[in-house]
């Protein structure tokens, strides 16, 4: 007989705790409020420490704050919202046209609106993805504002001294007068359960982030909103505004977003040209077709553009990427800016405008014969999350040119994604080129024939690694067993991402399905190793690439470019 009595494993409770937390987050979106201290805060909060995220470190610790993780989300939260008891996730609704100052997080583009002393409004416009994101986030933060509480009080749940000392600094820091560092480290040590050289390296790095808090501000505000909930009742609260409920979901902003790139093809009468769609940064692809032109006579030691991108990657030569941009616009370049509110840039390249003279020899440029089929490209910034499939699904659906019956299908020749993801073996900076997609949770799987191969990038120092990618329901919900069963079991994963799925569901609609694409669009993914979650010391709360992330970014753009306009 079998067994039916067998134990979970890890693996599966942390998948059990991951769909928990997605339909919890989806309920509390549909109901419209929650307490982060009520039932359904203590929901998510349990699921979250069932599942002991890689990114969020010592979440579990009952008394040591996780000071890694702490920086990683303070980068992803707007200024001050450890401030703020009230929090209102809302949509675009016209407070960008008030007198209120936007605040932008270092690390993501969303805007939000302190509204008063106690309250945060935060816009959502790039989808569900968005809203999970901010909603684990915000988890972690409380759960961490807990531990502080409890260390800031005596076995007689009285306030230690180190607390109305850190009372005292704070004031002194707001105010701008000087005090003891030294002294206050200590204070904070006890308050944060870390040691003393942990403190000094945290405080540290929380000063060198411009639209971050200092870590004293921080963790006193976390401590002090927690004191105030348990003691007096002042509860937190999270509420979606019935705007986000009524527009999430229905790819409003993705077609704001997409309605406005097609009225800038069809007004400099690209819109029947082949295009080639790159999702990608938007310094990548203008660097590697101008840098070497616009520079060179400055920087006359630099001869490939993979020599011009690590230059212009230094503070000493930042001041030189407008000269960059201002060649490229002569030359065919067209920026759109985004008034929809995706936070998505584009950029468009007509490549009938290139002076051959100008395009670096190692991209392979020749002018088309006839003009009007020379390729147009269009670069769109990184999407997050479930936003691919809404920018995506509408950038491919024909264009309805507006008081006209004309319909204009998108003459689409190749899709190529360029992305930053979790790798499963390797270190930062190594590439990946998937050959299929699966969505994590789900029986949902996209393979593809990808253009590129994993040939196609070695030889350059870096390591290369093939198999199918999972896209995730996000970066900050995945732990080493989870990982572990995707690299070590039958699907071989080689990496995590957020939007690979997403993409390739969108393309198959429109390619297989409606059948407005051309059903032979050529496929090109390719990922770059921004993290590996099962290495300690190389997840995402460890700090980003920075230089080392230039040469795989742009050997995949090269790759990229090399294949459009070799065609």
């Amino acid at each position: 007989m079998t067994n039916t009595n067998l134990p979970r494993t890890r693996a599966q409770e942390s998948r059990a705790a991951v769909q928990r937390l997605y339909i919890a987050m989806r309920h509390l979106l549909i109901r419209g409020s929650y307490k982060p201290g009520g039932m359904s805060g203590k929901t998510l909060m349990d699921n979250l420490m069932i599942l002991r995220p890689e990114i969020y470190g010592t979440i579990t610790d009952a008394e040591r704050v996780e000071l890694d993780g702490l920086h990683y989300v303070m980068t992803r939260l707007p200024k001050g919202i450890e401030e703020c008891r009230y929090l209102k996730l809302i949509t675009r609704e016209g407070y960008e046209n008030s007198h209120f100052e936007p605040i932008v997080a270092p690390n993501r583009r969303r805007n939000a609106y302190r509204i008063d002393d106690e309250e945060m409004y935060i816009e959502m416009t790039r989808g569900r993805s968005d809203i999970y994101d901010i909603l684990t986030h915000l988890t972690f933060l409380y759960a961490e504002a807990n531990k502080i509480y409890a260390n800031s009080l005596d076995s007689k749940s009285r306030p230690k001294r180190e607390w109305q000392q850190l009372e005292e600094i704070v004031l002194l820091e707001a105010t701008g007068q000087e005090f003891k560092l030294e002294t206050a480290y200590t204070y904070l040590s006890t308050l944060l359960g870390r040691t003393y050289d942990e403190v000094v390296v945290a405080c540290q790095r929380f000063h060198n982030e411009d639209q971050v808090n200092s870590l004293f501000q921080i963790t006193y505000w976390l401590g002090k909103l927690a004191r105030e909930e348990a003691e007096q009742d002042h509860d937190r609260e999270i509420t979606f505004s019935s705007t986000l409920r009524e527009k999430t979901g229905h790819h409003y902003f993705g077609e704001l977003w997409a309605r406005a790139i097609k009225a800038v093809l069809m007004e400099h009468k690209l819109i029947e040209r082949p295009l080639h769609i790159i999702s990608a940064n938007l310094h990548s692809v203008t660097n590697s077709l101008f840098a070497p032109a616009a520079l060179g006579r400055k920087l006359k030691k630099h001869h490939s553009i993979l020599d011009f991108a690590k230059a212009l990657s230094q503070t000493e030569y930042k001041p030189l990427r407008p000269e960059v941009f201002k060649l490229a616009r002569e030359n065919g370049m067209i920026e759109v800016e985004d008034t929809s509110g995706t936070n998505l840039g584009v950029q468009i390249f007509d490549t009938a405008e290139f002076d051959p003279k100008l395009i670096p020899a190692e991209l392979n440029f020749s002018p088309a014969k006839m003009p009007d089929q020379a390729p147009v490209i269009l670069v769109m910034d990184y999407a997050f999350g479930e936003q691919a499939y809404e920018s995506m699904d509408e950038l491919l659906r024909p264009y309805h040119l507006p008081g006209s019956p004309a319909v204009y299908d998108m003459p689409v020749e190749s899709i190529n994604i360029m992305g930053k993801a979790g790798i499963l073996e390797g270190v930062k900076g190594d590439l990946m080129v998937p050959n299929a997609h699966v969505f994590e949770g789900t029986a949902d799987n996209y393979p593809f024939e990808n253009d590129f191969k994993k040939e196609d990038f070695t030889g350059n120092g870096l390591s290369v690694y093939g198999g199918p990618m999972v896209t995730v329901l996000g970066t900050s919900l995945q732990n080493r067993q989870i990982l572990k069963y995707f690299l070590t079991s039958s699907w071989r994963a080689a990496g995590l991402e957020m939007e690979g799925a997403h993409y390739q569901k969108a393309i198959q609609a429109a390619t297989h399905i409606r059948k407005n694409v051309n059903p032979d669009v050529k496929l090109r993914y390719a990922y770059y190793a921004s993290d590996n979650p099962l290495v300690t010391g190389h997840t995402l709360a460890s700090g980003s690439l920075g230089v080392d992330g230039v040469k795989p970014t742009y050997l995949i753009t090269i790759r990229m470019l090399q294949r459009i306009l070799g065609e």
